[in-house]
């Protein structure tokens, strides 16, 4: 890669990760924090208040990933960021669970995730982007188990809202990133009308099939594997941290060779096709081998595995076969789909627990899973370019 691919990797990943961290600060000790505010005994409010953000989220990705086409990518980032902002100085101001929905809603409002995409595609050339993807979702992975740890940690000293303060300044310590460190943005087309070129390109809705299938996997296992690691793993739940963050960084070890061998011997179908597959075997054997401590950590390493090439070839390849004046609106109907997943998930993933049960939820994502790989198998795909 050349300095400024180096440069426009390592600093959009970093953004990501500077505005997932404050997302995922929030979510171990939310309910706890929540019983200080009016309203907070009801669980019910404390579940929209986690899900509003995903919601808004799928509401607002397709409109700020078109808007980044027509406007240009880092004015939409910046103004996403700042909606962000201000919806933590809402949330960390509340003193009531209505006021802190509403700042959840703002929150998710900055849906820059299709933009941010958009613009690392732009700044990168295509044998190199599955890189810079694996950057980008890699960063993810490492704030979400970093968070886990130092999320009480925080909360002993700054409580709820000052989570929900330090929210607020990581994003606008995001802006400053991108407005410094992130390379110029070449101009894109200006676009009008394209969503129709996105929803009616067999490719593009096949691998947005695919990230909703991974997002709704991926929430309905953190519904249950918590429990499951407390109750046959043997395991306290500040202690789960020794679980997923070993599994995160073995993943990583095994991400890399993995899309070496994509990139390098033009193989991203095989690799993408693999690693669908071992989702699939994750699910199996939560379902069949998930009982005690050393089994779970050997299923959510696979599972990090699985997820983080996903995680870094679906972007990739959507951002290689879009219709190049419409690029970020294709990323826009991915994210939104990515984000309805991670909200049915967690509504899905709970009420098959409560009913019938953990197996249920390893049930319902091999199933998806199969339904992925018959759809994939219709895949073309990216050719290199060089």
């Amino acid at each position: 890669m050349t300095r400024d691919e180096r440069r426009a990797g390592v600093s959009l990943a970093a953004i990501f990760g500077l505005r997932m961290l404050g997302l995922f600060l929030i979510l171990p000790v939310f309910a706890a924090g929540a019983g200080q505010l009016d309203g907070g005994a009801d669980l019910t409010l404390v579940g929209i208040a986690l899900g509003a953000y995903g919601l808004t989220q799928a509401l607002f990705q397709l409109p700020f990933g078109a808007a980044s086409d027509r406007w240009g990518r880092k004015p939409v980032i910046i103004v996403g960021l700042l909606l962000f902002a201000i919806g933590s100085a809402v949330a960390a101001l509340a003193q009531d669970m209505p006021t802190v929905i509403f700042g959840r809603v703002l929150q998710g409002a900055g849906a820059i995730s299709a933009a941010v995409t958009a613009l690392a595609a732009d700044l990168t050339r295509e044998q190199h982007r599955t890189k810079i993807m694996a950057m980008i979702g890699s960063s993810i992975g490492l704030v979400f188990a970093g968070s886990l740890v130092a999320a009480p940690l925080l909360y002993a000293v700054v409580g709820l809202s000052g989570i929900f303060w330090l929210t607020g300044a990581l994003a606008l310590a995001a802006i400053a990133l991108l407005l410094v460190v992130v390379p110029a943005a070449p101009p894109v087309p200006r676009a009008t009308g394209r969503l129709r070129d996105v929803l009616k390109d067999g490719q593009l809705m096949r691998l947005n099939f695919g990230v909703f299938a991974l997002h709704i996997m991926q929430t309905a296992m953190w519904v249950t594997v918590p429990a499951a690691l407390v109750a046959s793993g043997g395991l306290q739940t500040a202690a789960h941290w020794k679980v997923y963050l070993p599994a995160v960084l073995l993943s990583f070890v095994i991400l890399v060779p993995a899309i070496i061998v994509a990139e390098k011997r033009n193989a991203m179908k095989p690799v993408f096709i693999a690693a669908i597959a071992l989702m699939g075997v994750v699910q199996l054997g939560l379902y069949f081998f998930g009982a005690g401590l050393w089994p779970l950590a050997l299923w959510l390493t696979l599972f990090f595995v699985a997820f983080n090439v996903l995680e870094a070839t679906q972007p990739s390849w959507i951002s290689r076969v879009a219709p190049p004046h419409a690029k970020g609106t294709a990323l826009g109907v991915y994210n939104t789909l990515q984000s309805l997943g991670l909200f049915l998930g967690g509504a899905l993933g709970g009420w098959l627990a409560q009913h019938h049960g953990a197996g249920a939820v390893s049930l319902l994502g091999l199933g998806l899973t199969l339904l992925w790989l018959a759809a994939s198998a219709g895949l073309t795909a990216p050719k290199r370019r060089t």
